[in-house]
């Protein structure tokens, strides 16, 4: 049985920009600007095409980044919660 899935908020309601090793998105519905490292802007990135349960996510994201093998997981679902806690990520 796969876990819930997860998809990021409407392209509408973000304003994305890269700065420096951040990326800052602005969160239109909570005019809150949100300060983002890896993989958090990558994240967002693999869920705006469509919605993924988070180990089809973490397969898509293991192509770029090293998770780390034992707690690769734990990792991403540590940064789902908080990208669902900022409204960023939608649980579907």
């Amino acid at each position: 049985m796969a876990g819930p899935r997860y998809r990021a908020a409407a392209a509408a309601l973000l304003i994305v920009e890269p700065l420096d090793m951040f990326t800052a998105v602005f969160h239109r519905p909570s005019g809150v600007t949100h300060l983002l490292n890896e993989p958090a802007p990558q994240i967002l990135e693999a869920l705006a095409d469509e919605p993924l349960d988070r180990d089809a996510l973490l397969a898509r994201l293991a192509q770029n980044f090293d998770l780390g093998e034992a707690d690769g997981t734990a990792v991403l679902q540590a940064r789902l919660t908080e990208l669902e806690t900022a409204g960023l990520v939608d649980r579907v």
